[in-house]
């Protein structure tokens, strides 16, 4: 009960904010662009749209979200923590909440998209890019919106997959079934439209448009190097000592991350402090612990 308490007191109410409103997002994506043209969003999400389609009507869309979704995230809670659990389940729980507002209770037709009428590729494009925004907010900001990113961090490994192969497999296993239940492959087709916008959209929404960039530079001019860069970028920069294999020169390895607009001029400033320099430059996803944005 102690360790509960402590682990409850690591949740941060902006957070739940955020998600409150992530998965609003994710239901307008799903509900007023997707179904109503039955196309199908990825993961748990997209076989809760099919399995509400083929059963009796009195089974939602939200009930196959929370049916299919809470099991798993529970499952996950010892390998994800009670954090992450917690911030999952209540976006699910405000997904399928609004799912269920707009479909039933809002005086909205869905019986076609309210924007894009019955035009399937701007439903596919304005579905994916709408519900993946709302996914890629549930990711930044602790969570998770889809049971199948559970499954997939539990058992890729075990199967000796990455956990992105793992959802793939799973969404093309998904969009397979669609196509024979229907006997059609349109809609899958156009669902492969919606799940690649949706990729797009949570990458831009989890690591944004200005990606940082670590920078390894090896030098025998390192406080040369190190001033200028100091003296441009402002921020803080790493040496390491290194030793060159065949030369057997000692070296410096100088670390510094950067954003990709400043990678110009980080090489003009290396090339002139240290024409021989050799510079690596790789892209990093997220960065902690800096003023780099500043």
């Amino acid at each position: 009960m102690t360790s509960l308490k402590g682990a409850l007191k690591g949740i941060i109410i902006k957070n739940i904010i955020i998600l409150f409103f992530a998965g609003i997002i994710n239901a307008i994506g799903v509900t007023m662009f997707l179904a109503p043209v039955n196309l199908y969003d990825s993961g748990i999400s997209g076989t809760s749209m099919l399995l509400w389609q083929i059963t009796p009507e009195y089974l939602s869309l939200s009930i196959f979200l929370v049916i299919l979704n809470v099991p798993l995230f529970l499952f996950g809670l010892k390998k994800k923590g009670i954090i992450f659990t917690i911030y999952s389940l209540w976006a699910v729980f405000v997904y399928s909440a609004t799912s269920y507002i707009i479909s039933y209770i809002l005086p909205i037709n869905v019986s076609s998209s309210p924007f894009a009428g019955t035009d399937l590729l701007l439903c596919a494009v304005f579905g994916g890019l709408i519900s993946g925004t709302g996914s890629g907010l549930t990711l930044r900001f602790g969570g998770a919106i889809d049971g199948i990113e559970v499954l997939a961090a539990i058992f890729a490994k075990k199967i000796g997959i990455t956990v992105g192969t793992f959802v793939m497999i799973y969404n093309v296993i998904l969009y397979i079934i669609i196509g024979c239940v229907f006997h059609s492959w349109t809609l899958p087709l156009y669902s492969i439209v919606t799940y690649a916008v949706a990729i797009k959209a949570v990458d831009f929404i989890v690591e944004g448009l200005d990606k940082a960039k670590s920078v390894m530079i090896i030098t025998e001019h390192e406080k040369k190097v190190c001033a200028a860069l100091s003296k441009e970028f402002g921020h803080g920069i790493t040496e390491i000592d290194a030793k060159g294999y065949y030369s057997q020169r000692e070296k410096k390895m100088i670390f510094v991350v950067v954003n990709r607009f400043q990678i110009p001029l980080l090489q003009s400033i290396v090339a002139k402090a240290d024409p021989d320099a050799f510079v690596s430059i790789t892209e990093v996803s997220d960065v902690l612990g800096t003023n780099l944005k500043k």
